[in-house]
C-alpha cells in the first residue's frame, strides 16, 4: 500500500509539473486560442486556430488544465490581423516596457504638482494674513517627522561638502563657479577685500572672504552691535525660561545653554539651586535677560565678530545634528537650535552675564573660534546629549579672553545662526524689527 501511495503521488506531481511546463512554453510560443485558454488533455496532439501544434508530454493522463492568460495577450492572439508569432512577441515586449516606463510618470507628476500647489496655497495664505496684519500660526513638526529628519546623515553630507570646498579649482574654472554663486545668492563682491575671483583657490576661501575695512563701520555709540550680517529672526526679553527662535516657536533656555556649571568660571556670586535657570543668570537686581537671533544666509558675510566689550571665560561645545536653520525650518521644528551642533561662549560684560552661541547647520559643520585651537566640530562620532567644556580661566589668565567690540571672533564655513543671550538693565531697548536685514557693525540696541 505504501509503495502504491508513493507511486500515485509521484504520478500526480509529474502531471502537475507537466501542465505548468506545457502551459508556460505554449504561452511563450503564442499558442493561444480565441478564448485565451490553453487546454492540455489526454490527446496526443492539439492544434490551435493558427495551425501550431502543441505536443502533449503526458499522453496517458486524463487531466485537463486551463492556464489563464492576460486579456491583452488573449486579444492579440485572437485577432485576425495575420500577425505572426514573432510579431506578437514584439508587441507584447514593447507594450510591457512602455507600461513599465509610463506608470511612475503620472504618479510623480501628480505628487509633485500636488505638493507645489499646496506650497503655493500656503504662501498665498501667508501673504493674505500679512496684509490683514494677522499673525501666521506656526505648524510644528511631529516627533516622528523630527526623528525622520534627524535620521538623514546630514553630518556625513556636511563633512563631504567641507572636503569638496577644500578642492582647489583650476584657474579657468574659478570665475564661472564663483559667478554662479554670486548670481544665485546675491553676493556683493564690491565689499570684499579682494574682488578678483581668481584669487580664491577653492570654495572655502571664497566663503570666508574678508571685507574691506570701510565696508562695515562699527557703531561706537550703541552698547550692542550685530556680530554678523544676516536676518533678524527674533529678539526680546527671555520669559519663563523660554527663548523664541521665531515668533510663536520657543526652546528651553537650559536645554540650549546646558547645565549651569559654566557659571563657576564667572565672577558672580553663586546662585541658589532653588532659583529658576533664568534667575541664576541674572546677577544684578533690576536687570533682565534678553535674546537676539540672527540668521546668516549662504550669500552673507560668513565671519562673526564681538558684539560688545566683554570677557569670554568658558566654551561649551554641543555635538548634534546639522539640520537646516533657515526661517522656514525654524518655524517648523520646535527647539531646532537645541537639536543642532553649537558652540556656546559665555562670559560677562559691564552689565552682567553675556553669551554668544554659534549654531551649525546643514553643510555648516565647521565652526571656528579664532582663539580656541582645541575646538573641533562635526566629528564623525559623538555621544547623544553630550557636551564638551573648556575654561579660559587659568592660573596664568584668571580673567579669561578679553574681546573688544567689532573684533574678529570666528567664522562659519557657510551661512548659519548666531544667538545672543545677555543680561542688561530694564531700560535696554532693541532698535530692530523682526525679519529685517542687518549688517555687522549696525546697532542691535542701547541703553
Amino acid at each position: 500500500m505504501a509503495a502504491l501511495a508513493l507511486k500515485c503521488v509521484g504520478k500526480w506531481g509529474a502531471v502537475a509539473r507537466g501542465v505548468d511546463v506545457v502551459g508556460w512554453r505554449s504561452w511563450r510560443r503564442g499558442a493561444v486560442g480565441q478564448t485565451g485558454v490553453l487546454e492540455v488533455g489526454n490527446k496526443q496532439k492539439k492544434t490551435t486556430e493558427r495551425g501550431r501544434r502543441v505536443d502533449n508530454v503526458m499522453p496517458r493522463t486524463r487531466l485537463s488544465a486551463r492556464v489563464p492568460l492576460p486579456p491583452t495577450l488573449a486579444s492579440l492572439g485572437s485577432g485576425s490581423s495575420g500577425l505572426g508569432v514573432g510579431d506578437t512577441r514584439k508587441i507584447h515586449t514593447a507594450t510591457a516596457r512602455t507600461l513599465f516606463r509610463l506608470r511612475p510618470l503620472p504618479i510623480l507628476l501628480a505628487t509633485g504638482g500636488g505638493y507645489a500647489g499646496y506650497r503655493q496655497y500656503e504662501k498665498y495664505r501667508e501673504r493674505e494674513l500679512e496684509k490683514l496684519g494677522l499673525e501666521i500660526p506656526p505648524k510644528l513638526a511631529g516627533h516622528w517627522e523630527v526623528a525622520l529628519y534627524k535620521s538623514v546623515p546630514t553630518r556625513l553630507l556636511s563633512r563631504a561638502w567641507g572636503r569638496l570646498n577644500q578642492v582647489e579649482l583650476p584657474h579657468w574654472l574659478r570665475r564661472p563657479v564663483y559667478s554662479l554663486y554670486i548670481w544665485t545668492f546675491g553676493v556683493n563682491m564690491k565689499e570684499a577685500a579682494v574682488e578678483d575671483l581668481h584669487h580664491y583657490r577653492n570654495l572655502s576661501e571664497f566663503f570666508r572672504r574678508k571685507l574691506k575695512p570701510q565696508a562695515r563701520p562699527v557703531s561706537g555709540v550703541h552698547s550692542v552691535i550685530s556680530p554678523s550680517d544676516g536676518k533678524i529672526l527674533n529678539f526680546g526679553q527671555v520669559k519663563n525660561c523660554e527663548v523664541e527662535q521665531v515668533k510663536g516657536v520657543t526652546y528651553s533656555l537650559e536645554s540650549f545653554l546646558g547645565p549651569r556649571t559654566f557659571m563657576e568660571d564667572l565672577p558672580f556670586p553663586p546662585a541658589s539651586s532653588r532659583d529658576s535657570f533664568r534667575n541664576q543668570l541674572v546677577t544684578r537686581e533690576g536687570n533682565e535677560l534678553y535674546h537676539c537671533v540672527i540668521y546668516l544666509a549662504p550669500g552673507d558675510y560668513h565671519c562673526f565678530h564681538s558684539p560688545t566689550d566683554w570677557t569670554v571665560s568658558h566654551r561649551r561645545h554641543f555635538p548634534g545634528s546639522l539640520m537646516s536653520v533657515n526661517p522656514g525650518m525654524a518655524r517648523w521644528i520646535k527647539e531646532l537650535f537645541c537639536h543642532n551642533e553649537r558652540v556656546v561662549l559665555t562670559g560677562d560684560w559691564k552689565h552682567g552675564f553675556f553669551s554668544l552661541t554659534a549654531v551649525g547647520a546643514t553643510n555648516v559643520g565647521s565652526i571656528r573660534i579664532y582663539f580656541d585651537r582645541d575646538l573641533h566640530t562635526n566629528s564623525p562620532r559623538y555621544s547623544k546629549g553630550s557636551y564638551n567644556d573648556f575654561s579660559f580661566v587659568t592660573h596664568a589668565n584668571k580673567e579669561g579672553v578679553p574681546m573688544r567690540k567689532g573684533e574678529h571672533l570666528g567664522e562659519f564655513n557657510l551661512g548659519s545662526t548666531i544667538v545672543l543671550i545677555f543680561e542688561a538693565p530694564k531700560d535696554f531697548n532693541f532698535r530692530l524689527k523682526a525679519g529685517q536685514k542687518i549688517r555687522f557693525g549696525e546697532a542691535l540696541g542701547s541703553l
